[in-house]
């Protein structure tokens, strides 16, 4: 098997393991247990990875690497900013609906070093995110001209950030799909000019009333 087929099969396992780890979280699927649904051999996939560690970090850069690429998709639409952020939006209601909160404990717990990797890289794209967004949406007069966009995109990060780790939001509410679009509201009607505002609201009912696809 040449590098290429060797690329090939690794990326189908890594898809199939990351459906697993959805479904029934990271510690409770051991390396038998993925050989085992993938129908190969712990000798094969040793072939692959050193140990579950490395496995587990190939499954979080593969699932980064798929949201990266709908974060590009977006870009080469060159969609204004608000049409970017709407469509952002819909990415994270999508991601929502397949988190399993004890993916999320189990990095903490017993992969820290990934978890921590998550999150620094997680943290700094969304403020280079949302800052970019911002200058963007100046420029084309749908956010005020008069906000600071470095303290926006701070305040924005941290408010995600603590909303998270709050007791007083739970993980339910933070799926809610309805709950998603008004956090995102909150943040444009708080930065918007008028003709963002009515940007807003005329893109959102477009989006909401039919089957788009970028």
């Amino acid at each position: 098997m040449n590098n290429l087929e060797m690329e090939n099969e690794l990326l189908e396992i890594l898809k199939k393991v990351k459906a697993l780890y959805i479904k029934y979280g990271i510690k409770s699927i051991t390396m038998d247990d993925v050989a085992r649904e993938l129908g190969i051999s712990k000798k094969t996939l040793y072939q692959y990875v050193q140990n579950k560690d490395e496995l587990v970090e190939k499954v979080v850069d593969l699932h980064q690497a798929e949201q990266d690429v709908f974060f590009e998709k977006i870009k080469s639409k060159k969609l204004n900013a608000i049409q970017s952020l709407l469509w952002v939006n819909k990415l994270i209601s999508k991601m929502m609906e397949d988190y399993n909160p004890s993916v999320e404990f189990d990095l903490k717990k017993y992969h820290s070093s990934v978890f921590r990797k998550i999150k620094e890289r997680g943290q700094k794209k969304m403020f280079d995110s949302v800052l970019d967004n911002i200058i963007q949406g100046k420029k084309e007069g749908l956010y005020r001209s008069n906000i600071n966009e470095t303290l926006i995109a701070k305040m924005y990060v941290l408010r995600v950030e603590m909303m998270m780790e709050s007791d007083v939001i739970s993980r339910d509410e933070m799926r809610d799909p309805e709950n998603i679009g008004q956090i995102l509201e909150y943040h444009i009607r708080g930065i918007a000019s008028e003709k963002g505002i009515k940007e807003y609201e005329e893109y959102k009912k477009y989006l909401d009333n039919a089957n788009n696809t970028l």
